[in-house]
């Protein structure tokens, strides 16, 4: 039996072993709009408690979308162009115009990435379009601190001081946040690198609540909420949904958080699978390109499916990491976790009032490393980062199939061809 997995920009077919078992987790299938740009057109129109787009622009003489960068495939090409003709038909000038990149801690998007993140040629020709910097003190406003959990809250200055402000971007599960979009984009999308660096500190991350599809008592989605409260005003939000071949399967507009509810709502029925039980062999994915680009994000399809792996089982995940491991620090960190080993790695964390760069995807792996094997395929990684994965290299995902079958005596292995895009969960959830 061949089974294909997100692979890059191409995919992976994958031979299982004949005596496996093969359950294969994926989204269940949802109506295709024929023209997504009608979907696009039709949320505009019907607002989630907001006037329309056209409506809240008028008497604004500024405007900042935020847009997400180059990890996630949001369909920027879809709907930019249409908000922005709001925008203008309310009054707003074209040069009142910015766009506004929610990097959070990542790499700036430049060059073709740019082109690639925007989608439409008449955008990046006709509207101002920024990187956000999260160690740019000058670009930052500070707001205080939230009061349930003390985070220090710093904004990009072109959002905050912006008369209107939008945010667009991908709903779907989020292994600490929840779920992803909306608030999110705002913080830690354009936040400055303390607040982020205290939204990934232990006390955070550690919390038992702060996982995939969560958002009840999750310490970083109350802390979101409230940083959009501390904005102040009206905040708008463009929420879109992808199915598993990236077909824009939901839109919708309005109110920051009224229209993200909504969005998540219709996102559980795609995202969270019931799979009824757990297993000792699971093979999945890192979705493929763009989330595959690095190790750093691989990590996160290491985590959504720990629900169903029995302890002690094996979690083998192929990511292309056409990037390698990821930025500089996360470099260090892994050097680190591999140095000092997994307990003696949490513990330099757990007394940080601010985590150090990207380290907070090292402690994320802990969780898996926790539970069972993890085991790597990657064929293009180097031997250096290879070493810098603390995980189990593999070179044939068929024969590490079969071994692990071997190992537990057990032929049955869930098959996650989308990896972290989805959610499977062995037991019905509460929130």
């Amino acid at each position: 039996m061949q089974v294909e997995l997100s692979f890059g920009r191409k995919g992976l077919l994958v031979e299982l072993p004949e005596k496996a078992i093969a359950k294969i987790i994926r989204k269940p299938k949802f109506p295709i709009p024929e023209d997504p740009h009608a979907l696009v057109a039709q949320a505009l129109s019907y607002p989630i408690l907001s006037k329309t787009l056209s409506e809240e622009a008028m008497g604004n003489k500024t405007a900042c979308i935020l847009v997400c960068d180059i990890t996630r495939p949001v369909p920027n090409k879809l709907f930019l162009k249409p908000v922005i003709a709001e925008l203008e038909a309310g009054g707003i000038p074209r040069d009142g115009i910015t766009i506004l990149i929610a990097t959070g801690l990542h790499r700036p998007n430049l060059g073709e990435e740019l082109e690639e993140v925007i989608g439409d040629p008449w955008v990046t020709e006709n509207i101002r379009i920024l990187n956000h910097d999260a160690r740019d003190d000058t670009a930052i406003i500070h707001l205080g601190k939230t009061s349930t959990h003390q985070v220090p809250v710093g904004l990009n200055h072109h959002f905050v001081k912006a008369d209107l402000k939008l945010v667009t971007g991908l709903v779907e599960p989020h292994f600490m946040a929840g779920y992803s979009g909306g608030r999110k984009v705002i913080a830690p999308g354009i936040a400055h690198h303390e607040t982020i660096r205290t939204f990934h500190s232990a006390r955070f991350m550690e919390s038992p609540h702060a996982v995939s599809c969560n958002l009840d008592k999750n310490p970083l989605h109350k802390s979101q909420l409230e940083i959009v409260q501390m904005l102040g005003g009206k905040i708008l939000a463009l929420n879109t949904i992808l199915d598993e071949e990236r077909n824009l399967i939901h839109v919708n507009f309005g109110d920051v958080l009224a229209s993200h509810t909504k969005a998540v709502n219709f996102a559980r029925a795609s995202c969270e699978i019931q799979v009824g039980r757990k297993f000792k062999t699971i093979l999945t994915s890192s979705a493929g390109y763009p989330l595959d680009k690095t190790y750093y994000q691989t990590i996160k399809g290491m985590v959504t499916p720990l629900d169903i792996l029995e302890p002690g089982g094996t979690l083998i995940i192929a990511s292309e990491c056409a990037e390698g491991i990821g930025s500089p620090e996360f470099r260090e960190s892994q050097a680190r976790l591999i140095e000092f080993g997994p307990a003696s790695f949490l513990e330099t964390l757990l007394s940080k009032e601010f985590a150090e760069i990207d380290e907070w995807e090292s402690e994320m792996q802990l969780k898996p490393m926790r539970l069972g094997e993890v085991q790597l395929y990657c064929p293009g990684m180097s031997e250096e980062d290879q070493k810098l994965t603390g995980v189990k290299m593999i070179d044939d995902l068929h024969q590490a199939v079969a071994e692990a079958i071997e190992r537990v005596n057990d032929a049955e292995v869930a098959v996650i061809p989308e990896g972290p895009y989805l959610v499977p969960f062995a037991a019905a959830q509460s929130d």
